[in-house]
This record gives C-alpha cells, structure tokens and sequence, in this order.
C-alpha cells in the first residue's frame, strides 16, 4: 500500500468545509480513505479535521457534518464523541488584557533581527484574544481517552507565543509529554487577538498558521510516496473581477508563497503532490470572514463540485500517484 502524506491547512469555519469537499471528492473519484494516511498534518481549522480522522470519522461523514446532511451508521456512532463548534465563536471571560500580548517575542526580535516574521511580530503586538472555545474540543477527550493519541501518526501545529517558534504537537514532544489531542487542536485553533492563548505545560499557544497556513514542510524528508495538501487559504487561477477579487487575491498572496516554497521543499525530493487550492469563485463565495459558519455548507458543496471534476479530468495521473507509482 502507498505512503500517503495529508496536509490539512487552516482557514476557519469556511476551511473546514473546503476540507470536506476535498475529501469527499477524493474519496469518491479514486477510492482513497484519508482515515489510511501515514501521517495527517493538521493547522487551525485543519487540526479539528485531522483529529476527526484518526478517531475515525470519514470522509462521507465529515462532509455531512459541514453541510447538515444524515451521517453514516458508524458516523452517527461516533458523532457525540466528537466535537462540534456551530456558529459560536466560543465563550467571552474576563478583562481584556491591553497591551500586547507577548513583550518576549517582541523582545527576541529586537535582540535577534534576523529572526523577525512579519505574521508573528503582529500577533505578538496584538492583545491576547478574551474568547474561550476550550467547549467547541471537548469531547476530543472522549474520542482520545485519557490523554492518549492515535496509534497513526497526527501532527498538530501550533506557536509558541513566547519565542514565535512552530511547535508540531504528536511529534516535537515523547509520547508520555503530549497534551491531550483536545488541548493541542485548541493551541492550533486559537487565533491571535480573538481566542485566548492555550496554556499547556506553563507555555502559551496560539494558532499554527502564524508559521504557516499550511506547515506542508513537516512532510518532506519522510519517505512517502505521495502527499495530497488542501490548502483553504491560498488560491488557484486568476482573481474574479472587482474590488473585492482584488482584496481577496491580496490577503491570499502570503498563504500562497508559503505554499509554494513549501511544495518546492518535496519536489526536490521527487514526492508527487496532489494539491487543492480554492479557484477564484469559490474563493468569492468563501469571503473574507473565515469564522462564517453561513458558508460552510455551500463552501463544501461546491469545492466538492470543483475538485470532483479536477479529479476526473486527471483520473489516470491520479492513480498513479495515490498508487505510489
């Protein structure tokens, strides 16, 4: 059986159901159950989707959960084991802490130049987020039991508020250190300035696609035969025409170069990759308010629509690369 690598990106609520029409397409057209991937590499809202694989949800489930649909038998058996985040953006709690929420990054800037990231300055000038949404992954703790983690590799990508560095919870830590899978996908999901920073082991945590939207560079150098990325956040072809196709093509760029640099990190290395970006419609339709549970269902039916007819149009060099060959 071929290696297969999976790259779940971030991107919010509207990420979640591109991810969903991803799957769903790919496991309709070439017969590919992501639940079989070697290793699942999971950002943000890319995370919460990942972790749903390994506890066993698939991907004709997954879809149903975005777009309100009847799950599967063995679906509707897992469905309360899981969580679920609908239309809230979590619990406010306490003062607003003003200020910015991480002097010591600030810090290691100034003392280290060479170390400054645009996307991690801001987050650390930015005052911590007051939203709470430790609810949306609680029931993580019922499908991991325990603090225990799937037996199939998941890594989870988080920051360290702290020193601005990437942290990829599942495989920086030994097995016996690891925070329970409902902590690590929180870290991930907690975006600067509107969630609070998730606080494990005494460091805080804020949401992995501050490195990157994507982190598809934990994938190179580990022998797999294929990688398939879905990427929410950048975007394939031309922008649609009119101010807000122009505003959408700007605030994609970063997400797209990151990309780039790294899917030119495993062609170097000869690793096929099958990648899905949202064209310039869908990203029309996804908007510039990723936290809108509206679009989630409409998000993943026409990615499911997009990527089923990219599927087929390439059906036999699909194969080939699903196959390891």
């Amino acid at each position: 059986m071929a290696r297969i690598g999976l790259v779940l990106g971030a991107g919010g609520a509207v990420g979640e159901g591109f991810h969903a029409g991803v799957l769903r397409a790919i496991s309709e057209v070439t017969g590919f159950d992501p639940r079989s991937a070697e290793i699942v590499v999971g950002t943000s809202a890319g995370s919460v989707v990942a972790a749903s694989l390994r506890a066993g949800l698939g991907a004709a489930d997954i879809f149903a959960r975005a777009t309100g649909r009847p799950l599967t038998a063995s679906g509707e058996r897992l469905f309360d084991r899981l969580p679920s985040a609908e239309g809230a953006l979590g619990r406010t709690s306490g003062e607003r802490r003003l200020g910015p929420s991480s002097p010591e990054l600030l810090g290691r800037f100034l003392t280290r130049p060479q170390s400054f990231k645009a996307a991690k300055a801001i987050t650390a000038l930015l005052p911590e987020g007051r939203r709470d949404v430790a609810h949306w992954f609680a029931n993580f703790d019922l499908a991991f039991p325990a603090g225990s983690w799937p037996a199939q590799p998941l890594w989870i990508c988080a920051v360290s508020l702290e020193e601005g560095r990437r942290v990829v919870f599942g495989q920086d830590e030994p097995p016996d250190e690891r925070p329970a899978v409902a902590r690590a996908v929180q870290a991930s999901c907690a975006i600067p300035a509107i969630f609070k920073p998730v606080v494990i082991q005494g460091r805080r945590y804020v949401d992995g696609g501050i490195h990157s939207p994507t982190n598809a560079d934990l994938l190179a150098g580990m022998a797999l035969d294929a990688v398939i990325v879905s990427s929410p956040m950048s975007m394939s072809g031309p922008v649609a025409k009119g101010r807000g196709g122009r505003l959408a093509g700007v605030t994609r760029y970063p997400a797209g170069r990151a990309l780039r640099r790294e899917l030119a990190l495993l062609a170097a290395q000869d690793v096929p990759v099958l990648t899905f970006e949202p064209n310039g419609e869908l990203v029309s339709l996804m908007g510039l308010q990723a936290m809108d549970f509206s679009r989630r269902a409409p998000v993943a039916e026409q990615t499911l629509a997009m990527v089923r007819r990219s599927l087929e149009d390439a059906a036999g060099e699909v194969g080939r690369v699903l196959a390891g060959g």
